[in-house]
């Protein structure tokens, strides 16, 4: 996508933050449009169909966290949350609603100018991983994923994923077997390498939504385990549609609770 052509609602009631969100992002070829609050964000939304959402959480009306379920129930546009709240549990909380990644006020514009490059970089990428068939359709199991189409199907029922969601899946399933760290996968799919251990919590929470969508009991997942030690890996499916029980077991029990 031309980057003349995506458009970025920034949503915040404070009107300094909007100007210089507006100026910059405008310089450097985006269209923005604006919102002060969540019920005009949502008005905007629906008006202007942006290509990425801006999205503060503490607001009059109605708070991001309110902006962000509705507009997940209804599409799936990349969404980054501004956050001035500390508590960790606070901002995980915009994750579990559905948004992509989380910026903490107060925050460098040229950081958030690089997490919404990223975003839309990643959402929009052609698949180059060496595991996918030419084809784009890997078959696992009960899933089918489309990397060509960017859908997924479980048991022949298309299943919902965000942009940032499919992006992770892709990467796991195209390296099935291989079990990633939490930090190589903020850099493959988010694309920035974390400054602090709080940062990987981004994954974390987009693995419980993936469990969630795709796994029969997401509490005991059969296909997206935790690596003792590592991170996380897409379990290896051998000739018979069969999971590799070596693997399974050194995995087993080792997954993290939300």
């Amino acid at each position: 996508m031309d980057i003349h052509s995506e458009k970025i609602l920034v949503v915040d009631d404070e009107s300094s933050i909007r100007r210089i969100l507006e100026t910059r992002l405008c310089m450097i070829g985006y269209n923005v449009i604006s919102a002060s609050n969540g019920e005009e964000a949502l008005i905007m939304f629906r008006k202007e169909y942006p290509n990425l959402v801006v999205l503060d959480v503490m607001m009059p009306k109605l708070d991001g966290y309110g902006v962000c379920q509705e507009i997940r129930k209804e599409s799936d546009v990349p969404i980054i949350m501004l956050t001035a709240l500390g508590d960790v549990s606070d901002r995980i909380t915009g994750l579990e609603l559905g948004a992509d990644d989380y910026v903490i006020k107060p925050f460098s514009p040229k950081e958030l100018e690089a997490r919404i490059r990223s975003v839309l970089r990643r959402v929009d990428r052609i698949s180059a991983h060496s595991g996918i068939p030419s084809s784009g359709i890997i078959n696992i199991g009960f899933l089918k994923v489309d990397t060509n189409r960017k859908q997924v199907y479980k048991n022949n029922e298309r299943v919902r994923l965000t942009g940032m969601e499919f992006s992770l899946l892709e990467l796991l399933v195209s390296r099935a077997g291989e079990p990633f760290s939490r930090a190589s996968i903020l850099q493959e799919v988010w694309g920035y390498t974390p400054e602090r251990h709080v940062d990987t919590r981004v994954v974390d929470v987009h693995i419980s939504r993936l469990r969630a969508k795709l796994e029969d009991n997401p509490s005991n997942p059969d296909l997206i385990l935790t690596a003792r030690g590592t991170g996380y890996l897409f379990q290896k499916i051998i000739e018979g549609g069969q999971a590799e029980q070596r693997e399974r077991k050194e995995t087993k029990g080792t997954n993290i609770n939300y």
